[in-house]
């Protein structure tokens, strides 16, 4: 699927010109506002419910001792972390289920 990257520039473009008489400045303050605070949210150890969209939550990663850098080959261990994961609301999971395959391209 080779689809059209979306950027925060861009979301800040559409919010603006959908919106009624914010200035740009002022939405972009707000993204970045949310944005902030999903990522200290994540931080504290929350999860994030969006209710329609999705779920961020963070998901402890196990260790290795035996991973290996792709780039150099190189043998290294790596400790056990959390990353941030994200699971899609069935709001979004069925608004992409509409998507035409068609239009999202062909896998093979």
């Amino acid at each position: 699927m080779s689809a059209k990257k979306v950027t925060k520039y861009d979301l800040i473009e559409a919010i603006y010109q959908d919106s009624t008489g914010y200035e740009k400045k002022v939405v972009q303050d707000v993204l970045e506002l949310l944005l902030q605070n999903i990522k200290g949210a994540l931080k504290d150890g929350s999860t994030i419910e969006l209710r329609g969209f999705g779920t961020f939550e963070p998901r402890l990663r196990k260790g290795r001792e035996k991973a290996r850098n792709p780039k150099t080959g190189e043998s290294l261990s790596v400790a056990p972390h959390y990353v941030a994961a994200f699971r899609a609301g069935q709001e979004l999971k069925n608004a992409l289920w509409e998507l035409p395959v068609e239009k999202a391209g062909s896998s093979k």
